[in-house]
């Protein structure tokens, strides 16, 4: 019954240790590069491989057979907690698992902005990544009564956020990275969406739009749409030529990027208790204020097993591995430091979580599907479906076990997401509750993909089968040719970025949106062939296929035009200051 979702492939129910027959010392990254990557961001200084998955296991664990289970996953690279986790847990470092975080909210006063920053200074110290709503601020010019002075607006604050990140070392090597979201009705919009029309201006910020349905049935139609903030009408604007001007900022300088707010909120587990207005940087968790994303993928790559001359995926592992991995991540909730106590109290209220996949290009490719194939969606439909169900089971065996989420209610059954989870889950959440309000995410998992002997990252394709990347080491920096997963260990030549289309990617991120209950961390590559009213087609095609968000990359924009002058731009591994870097060379994304 629980194999029901692979009718197409064929199961295996083989000891996964006999047929890998990796002895101790051959467990971990092969790759020079990337086990140096690994050792610099996730060990503790002359910590081994082995030692650091010990103690990750250990401290993550429910029991002796469950910290067992946990380590034999982990030790053999099936699922990758992000860097976070993996660097902070069970470390003497006083430092926070969560990946990145939602501000506060920033309401409209002085007091309520300066804590704001306060509260952020203290979460990129601990590490975190932060997220911001700046729609509640009111807009340049707008009369302050009690100063007899005019509102500078919200744009002006964001470089006060983007100064106190800039000066602020978070935890390891990695400068803070911030998400700047603006409703798409705010009067000083046209001021947001143009003020990253530069390289040295609010480096530290990712800046997104979100957009309404209204708004873009307005596009649609033609029409004017409201300017409006706290119930005052700012006047109309032409919702379309609005619109051209985001596409036009984003085809020439890679921002702002959109989300869909509406859809956000109508797909949120926890609609009936919180409304979310900003996402982490990435994107890939549209979380509440104060909210936190604790993060990890399972590596598809290592479930793929060779029998009778062909590659296969091993489903029965799949499935058995998922309930040890909600199992040490939700003890996570429990067992980390947080920057501040709202966030804690967050956090624990509703135990949310984004557990998702990577190395999904080079399974297709092992197994003899090509990702721009209908058979290459469907296998990674059946794949999310097969994750989403089984962690929503796992979750609701320790919402008997251990109790459910505080905030649980009846009113969590209401949900659109959940109204698509089958019925045996349903009924299993009506008689237990369930122990995690949110399960599933899809990140970019650049830097932990690349330590993982440089597996696929995410759900994107591999961008080529060989580049150059500069490697820090103890003698200095050193550049090394790295090649694709798929095509150093199984001699498999699959599809990489150039060989799809924009709408190949679209396809493959909407195939899989409908299970994920948080959002997807997903590229759309745009070749320079691509003209600019099919560059906007992108964006109304990803709306109208209800997607949370959509994120592209033009190597030929001003931005990555003037990076790529210089022969070999790589991100620094330090990652210094990017919230989600794209490296023009690669098009790959560094983000955990």
């Amino acid at each position: 019954q629980k194999f029901r979702n692979f009718p197409k492939y064929p199961l295996n129910i083989f000891c996964y240790k006999e047929i890998k027959m990796q002895t101790e010392d051959q467990r971990g990254p092969q790759v020079f590069a990337c086990e140096q990557i690994q050792a610099m961001k996730h060990r503790l200084p002359n910590e081994s491989f082995l030692e650091a998955k010990a103690r990750e296991a250990a401290s993550m664990s429910d029991s002796e057979e469950h910290r067992k289970a946990y380590r034999e996953i982990i030790v053999d690279q099936r699922f990758l907690a992000a860097g976070r986790v993996q660097s902070a847990m069970g470390s003497p470092k006083h430092v926070t698992a969560y990946n990145c975080f939602v501000s506060q909210t920033i309401f409209d006063s002085m007091s309520s902005i300066m804590d704001a920053v306060a509260a952020a200074a203290e979460t990129m110290r601990r590490g975190g990544g932060i997220g911001y709503d700046f729609s509640r601020i009111r807009p340049r010019g707008d009369r302050v009564v009690s100063l007899d002075s005019s509102a500078s607006g919200p744009v002006s604050f964001m470089h006060v956020f983007d100064a106190v990140c800039r000066t602020i070392m978070s935890a390891g090597l990695r400068r803070g990275a911030m998400m700047a979201v603006m409703r798409i009705d705010h009067p000083d919009i046209e001021e947001f969406i143009r003020c990253k029309k530069n390289d040295d201006v609010l480096t530290n910020f990712n800046i997104s739009v979100a957009v309404t349905n209204k708004f873009m049935e307005a596009v649609k139609a033609n029409e004017d749409f409201e300017l409006k903030f706290d119930k005052r009408s700012y006047g109309l604007i032409n919702a379309r030529n609005l619109w051209e001007e985001i596409m036009r900022n984003n085809w020439d300088w890679a921002e702002p990027g959109v989300i869909f707010i509406d859809r956000i909120n109508a797909d949120n587990n926890l609609g009936y208790e919180e409304y979310i207005a900003a996402t982490n940087p990435c994107g890939e968790q549209p979380l509440p204020p104060n909210g936190a994303c604790l993060l990890g993928s399972i590596n598809l790559t290592r479930y793929v097993i060779r029998r009778e001359g062909r590659h296969e995926f091993d489903t029965a592992l799949f499935v058995a591995d998922i309930p040890h991995i909600i199992r040490a991540m939700d003890n996570v909730i429990d067992r980390t430091i947080y920057p501040l106590e709202d966030q804690e109290e967050e956090a624990k209220e509703k135990r949310r979580m984004g557990i998702g996949i990577t190395g999904l290009a080079n399974t297709l490719e092992a197994m003899g599907m090509r990702y721009s194939s209908i058979e290459g969606r469907e296998f990674a439909r059946d794949i999310i479906r097969t994750l989403r169900d089984e962690a929503y089971r796992a979750s609701v065996v320790l919402a008997k076990e251990k109790g459910a989420f505080p905030l649980f209610s009846r009113g969590y059954m209401h949900g659109e997401f959940i109204a698509r989870l089958p019925g045996d889950i349903q009924d299993g959440i009506m008689e237990h509750g369930i122990r995690n309000s949110h399960l599933i995410s899809i990140a970019p998992t650049g830097t932990i993909s690349f330590a993982a002997d440089n597996v696929s990252s995410g759900i994107e394709p591999p961008f080529a089968l060989e580049y150059d990347r500069t490697v820090q080491t103890e003698a200095g920096p050193k550049i090394v040719k790295i090649q694709d997963y798929a095509w150093r260990e199984w001699g498999v030549r699959g599809e990489v970025v150039d060989d799809l289309s924009p709408r190949d990617h679209l396809l493959m991120q909407a195939a899989m949106q409908p299970y994920v209950d948080s959002a997807i961390s997903k590229t759309i590559n745009v070749s320079d062939d691509t003209t600019f009213h099919e560059f906007m087609g992108i964006y109304v095609a990803g709306w109208e296929q209800k997607l949370k968000g959509v994120t592209t990359f033009r190597a030929a924009g001003k931005r990555y035009g003037i990076l790529n002058k210089t022969e070999g731009t790589r991100v620094p591994d330090t990652e210094d200051g990017a919230a989600c870097f794209i490296d023009p060379k690669t098009g790959s994304r560094e983000c955990e």
